[in-house]
């Protein structure tokens, strides 16, 4: 389900939203470097390199949570001492919950605008692991006063397209050059026109001088055949074609036209048959979805008609089934006030048919009975005893009552 719903709100934003976290990602990964945090940070934890996609959420990207979210932290953290305020590194045995608080609290101390739950980071990856990150990468930046910054391209100037020229090729340019610029010691590359022109016309002026001779060549035909194979790839005519030249354009864009032309007029010949046929369909179509619907009109009535009685059952159904749920709620109750009371009279019953306590209460009279005995005997020694003291100490006082009575006689007699 969060699945689903992650995907209907990145549909709303747009099809772009979907890949905006790589691309902030990457971004971040600039600034990180920027802020030296191979040294840092993962040289001081033994990490290797983040990817480019590291803290990205993506089914395609094999990653291992604890560690995101233990470098996410770490990495956060450090931002925040880099942007100017003091923060704690967080550690293992720390509480999730109160690390993410603790750094979306300093991320709005920048001033950053936080509207997601602190849950979205305990991840370690996703847009919202990214957006933390990058902010607090920018406030890390702006302290040490870095900024990024549009480059400046340099201006471009049109150079002539260098063409390479093949030495048997030559354009009429270079060899209106080569003509003029040549020196007159270099006749076996290249032939002398004025001489020839004098010669031409000094063996013409021979011949109109000399009508009556018969001209024959005096050149050895296979020497000729040579030099004509020699001086052959020199005479050679090139004219480049300049691809700026308007009039190519134009008549590129008139052999365009007319090949759309052509293709205007097959195309428009399919499209008009396509039309034509696309109409009759149309027309079948819709002659058979009226004859069916009029051969279907007393089905449809019948199943309008099935369908209200359906409803007007299942509102039957549903008061009926109404009333059998509150008469089972009420039997429940029943039948729970009734176990209640068969739990009592089996316990009242137990306790009444149980002869134990008559038992109980014979032992106790009998173990009475004996202590009674006991407590007699034992008040009979004591009155025993008693007595015995009684009558002793009554001698005793008989004893001295005598004992001062019998010297006053010896003393009358000695007086």
């Amino acid at each position: 389900m969060a699945d689903e719903g992650r995907r209907g709100e990145e549909e709303d934003r747009g099809p772009g939203a979907v890949h905006q976290v790589f691309v902030v990602m990457e971004g971040l990964l600039e600034k990180l470097k920027v802020l030296n945090y191979e040294e840092e940070i993962l040289a001081k934890h033994n990490m290797k390199n983040l990817s480019r996609h590291y803290f990205v959420s993506s089914p395609y990207l094999a990653v291992n949570p604890g560690e995101q979210y233990f470098l996410f932290t770490v990495i956060a953290a450090w931002l925040i001492n880099e942007a100017g305020r003091p923060f704690t590194a967080p550690q293992e045995h720390d509480e999730p919950n109160a690390t993410v608080s603790n750094i979306l609290s300093e991320l709005r101390a920048f001033g950053v605008k936080v509207d997601f739950p602190p849950s979205k980071l305990k991840s370690g990856s996703g847009e919202f692991v990214c957006f933390v990150l990058d902010r607090l990468a920018e406030e890390a930046l702006k302290r040490k006063g870095f900024s990024f910054r549009r480059p400046n391209y340099p201006t471009e100037t049109t150079e002539e397209e260098s063409v390479i020229e093949d030495d048997a090729e030559l354009t009429l340019s270079r060899v209106e050059e080569e003509m003029i610029e040549e020196p007159d010691d270099e006749e076996e590359n290249v032939m002398d026109l004025e001489a020839l022109k004098l010669r031409t016309c000094h063996t013409d002026a021979e011949a109109s001088s000399k009508p009556d001779e018969i001209l024959e060549a005096t050149v050895d035909a296979a020497e000729w055949s040579l030099e004509v194979e020699r001086v052959l790839p020199q005479l050679k005519v090139t004219i480049r074609t300049d691809n700026k030249d308007w009039r190519i354009h134009v008549e590129q864009m008139h052999q365009h036209r007319d090949g759309i032309k052509s293709s205007l007029k097959e195309a428009t010949s399919y499209l008009d048959r396509l039309q034509e046929d696309i109409g009759k369909t149309l027309e079948k179509v819709s002659s058979r979805e009226k004859y069916i619907n009029n051969q279907l009109e007393h089905l449809i009535q019948e199943y309008r008609s099935a369908q209200a009685k359906l409803s007007q059952a299942k509102e039957r159904y549903q008061q009926a089934s109404g009333g059998v749920t509150e008469r089972t709620r009420v039997l429940a109750e029943i039948s729970e006030e009734l176990e209640k009371v068969k739990q009592e009279m089996e316990e009242k019953g137990s306790s009444m048919s149980d002869g134990a306590p008559v038992v109980k209460i014979k032992q106790s009279l009998t173990k009475l009975k004996q202590e009674i005995v006991q407590m007699d005997v034992r008040i009979g020694v004591v009155e025993h005893t008693l007595l015995q003291a009684k009558l002793k100490e009554k001698s005793n006082m008989t004893r001295d009552m005598h004992a001062t009575n019998l010297p006053e006689p010896a003393s009358g007699t000695f007086s």
